[in-house]
């Protein structure tokens, strides 16, 4: 623990515990007698701090009479110690990396000179960070910034949105008037669950597919987060809906060791058969994504049920021979 984290943790002692023996302090920084008074003596004279020696009730209290820390008293700025220090520039690697389309760069980036000009003893340089580790996206899709910035405006100030909408699935585009409710990062992409005036009812929408967005000086219409669960969280992938059934896959045995340890859903059930294979069962209301997901593994998945899920898989793979074959 450096001089400056000491500091800090005699504050906080102190600002806790009201009264704090010497002893109690010795043992919380591991210095010697001499160094601790040399550190409260510093925090008196250089930061005005109003540590006293209560001789009645035998340890260190604030001096009364003023309000902690006072208006004198500060400690120096933001401080991290070496493992912090290293420890945020890993993370703000990881988001950089994570954040291709640049959305939070503009707000991290004074973050990291600050972090760079404080990494002092930090076991390993930013550049070293940035060199050793690696981040590996797919299928992360492009946005507008100021889209974005607009929709998360509108979301946090309570107002509706008018948008300009394509729709891929259908290629085609809309004018919308919707009330955001949340944003949702999922598979490396951001998407609005919002309700759509429209439609009458919620939906979800690709941040990336919204071609213009203006916020209304409309108040939002507000969806309990329990219905916005119900009808866009229960069933698998990002496609909501209200009747959701259970798929039941079997995986075979050499595929099982994967499979056996990922989530698919947070309701999902799994158990391991005799042979080695592998059950999953997973809720879903929209079968377009899980589709897409069981395909993937060719033939080391069966679809057990339900019947229309195994019908539209067969589908699937009768379209691609016909259309490849």
């Amino acid at each position: 623990m450096d001089r400056t984290e000491r500091f800090y943790k005699i504050d906080q002692l102190v600002s806790e515990r009201k009264l704090v023996t010497f002893t109690e302090l010795l043992e919380a920084l591991e210095v010697s007698p001499a160094t601790l008074k040399r550190d409260i003596q510093y925090l008196r004279d250089r930061f005005n701090c109003p540590l006293i020696w209560d001789r009645e009730a035998g340890g260190y209290r604030f001096e009364t009479g003023g309000t902690h820390p006072g208006t004198q008293f500060e400690l120096p700025g933001l401080w991290f110690n070496a493992s912090e220090i290293h420890a945020l520039l890993t993370m703000q690697h990881l988001m950089a990396n994570l954040d291709k389309g640049g959305l939070l760069s503009p707000h991290i980036q004074p973050l990291m000179a600050r972090l760079n000009s404080l990494l002092g003893t930090a076991d390993n340089t930013a550049e070293e960070v940035r060199k050793r580790v690696r981040i590996i996206g797919a299928a992360a899709r492009r946005m507008h910034l100021s889209h974005f910035e607009t929709v998360g405006s509108a979301l946090l100030r309570r107002k509706r949105l008018m948008i300009t909408y394509h729709a891929r699935g259908t290629d085609e585009v809309t004018e919308r008037e919707v009330s955001p409710q949340r944003l949702v990062y999922y598979r490396e992409n951001w998407y609005l669950d919002a309700w759509c005036h429209l439609r009458k009812a919620l939906r979800n929408f690709s941040v990336d597919a919204i071609q213009r967005a203006e916020i209304l000086e409309k108040t939002c219409r507000e969806v309990s987060e329990k219905t916005t669960d119900e009808v866009l969280g229960a069933g698998y992938g990002i496609f909501g809906g209200s009747k959701v059934e259970w798929a039941r896959l079997r995986f075979t045995a050499e595929r099982a060791r994967w499979v056996a340890h990922e989530q698919w859903h947070p309701r999902q059930k799994g158990f391991e058969e005799a042979d080695g294979s592998y059950v999953l069962e997973i809720p879903y209301a929209d079968d377009r994504e899980l589709l897409m997901d069981i395909l993937k593994y060719g033939p080391d998945v069966e679809v057990i049920g339900p019947p229309t899920l195994r019908t539209r898989v067969r589908e699937q793979l009768t379209q691609a021979i016909r259309r490849y074959g």
